[in-house]
């Protein structure tokens, strides 16, 4: 297991993919996803974002780069790595770090998001702890609860922003303006130059999922500008 400082060393400035499929597409496989990560590397991520306990163990027995893992259940309120549980399910598969919800909102187990961080690092103290957070609240209650990386994943999903076609960097240079972690850029960031863009106001890494992992979508951006000629 790779040491704290060597992981977000290793992250800083750099491009971090999201390899995520959902239920019901054709790309929901272990197998699938981890050659998708694969080829990600190859192009140049430093990590991986993956989901499911499954894809994060197959994701591990062949990458070399940090992976920030997760479990996604149900599909509204909390539901990223939302209990303490979970937390430690994601981590017992080799991830480096552990993504979970980072707001304010209830959890399902009834933990804050203090007691879960703290109990992550008592049953895995090497394993760091990224909050997917919605607003500069969350950022400033993640870190005080000990988060070692603040990530905007839900700014425009938690119902204290509207959801911006594209990044919300209004939001985003707030939680950059509280953060005293690192923060991770992530959240609708659709084309290199918004990549760059999150990189050059401040961010530690940024984070891409559906512009470089998700055909469907990215079919749908070129099919409909294509219909509409």
């Amino acid at each position: 297991m790779r040491i704290t400082m060597d992981v977000l060393d290793q992250l800083k400035g750099r491009l971090v993919v999201s390899c995520q499929a959902y239920p019901g597409e054709p790309m929901l496989d272990p197998r699938t996803m981890t050659q998708v990560a694969q080829a990600a590397v190859v192009g140049g991520a430093a990590a991986i974002r993956g989901k499911g306990l499954e894809d994060l163990r197959a994701m591990r027995a062949v990458l070399q780069v940090p992976i920030i893992g997760l479990v996604k259940e149900g599909a509204t309120g909390v539901y990223i790595t939302p209990t303490l549980a979970s937390c430690r399910q994601v981590a017992d598969q080799g991830c480096e770090v552990v993504a979970l919800d980072g707001t304010r909102r209830p959890r399902p187990d009834g933990l804050s998001f203090a007691e879960t961080v703290a109990g992550l690092r008592q049953s895995h103290p090497e394993v760091l702890v990224m909050s997917d957070c919605g607003s500069a609240d969350d950022a400033l209650m993640a870190q005080q609860a000990g988060a070692d990386l603040i990530g905007t994943t839900l700014v425009g999903y938690s119902g204290e922003r509207e959801k911006t076609p594209g990044p919300d960097w209004e939001e985003i240079d707030r939680i950059l303006a509280v953060a005293e972690r690192p923060v991770v850029v992530e959240g609708r960031i659709h084309s290199p130059a918004d990549a760059a863009e999150a990189i050059r106001r401040g961010a530690h890494c940024v984070v891409v999922g559906t512009a470089i992992t998700h055909p469907s979508t990215i079919t749908g951006w070129f099919a409909q500008a294509v219909e509409q000629v």
